[in-house]
């Protein structure tokens, strides 16, 4: 996918997500989940400028925001800086060449943006990964689309970008 597509993509997501924003919204603050579910490292890419976008436009709206990052099955390949070789998430050169910035870009939006940043425990585990192995502050529910559907329940907005 070109820049152009994915930076579209971005726009229009956030364009339906502004629009769509209850009207108490402010009151109640913002509440979002991002899945990746997905090996793309550009896409994935994209959610973190996503992330960090509105992040930036509910500070400017004056709003509380909790924002959870779930990856389920592919995107474990985000949250660990193993190899994955022998299982079906190895990581590919394209993803190796960009490791180090998409990692730090994920640590910063944890750490200073307060991001949740969760990994579904059974793709962990069908790959026999250690917890240990995951980067630092990632949790482990046991179903990682069982926590989004929790979260849906919750009134989250659900967002992935294309």
């Amino acid at each position: 996918m070109h820049f152009s597509n994915v930076l579209k993509s971005l726009i229009l997501t956030l364009s339906i997500m502004t629009l769509s924003l209850p009207s108490q919204a402010a009151d109640k603050g913002a509440k979002v989940v991002y899945h990746v579910d997905f090996k793309d490292p550009t896409r994935y890419s994209a959610t973190l400028t996503s992330i960090n976008n509105i992040l930036n436009f509910y500070e400017n709206e004056l709003m509380e925001a909790e924002v959870h990052l779930v990856f389920v099955g592919y995107g474990i390949r985000f949250a660990t800086d193993n190899a994955l070789k022998g299982t079906p998430y190895v990581a590919d050169k394209k993803l190796m060449a960009r490791r180090a910035e998409l990692k730090g870009r994920l640590e910063s939006l944890m750490d200073v943006r307060g991001v949740i940043v969760e990994l579904c425990d059974k793709t962990r585990s069908e790959i026999d990964l250690p917890k240990s192995a995951l980067y630092k502050g990632i949790q482990s529910p046991p179903s990682g689309v069982g926590k989004i559907a929790i979260l849906q329940s919750q009134g989250f907005a659900y967002l992935k970008v294309q």
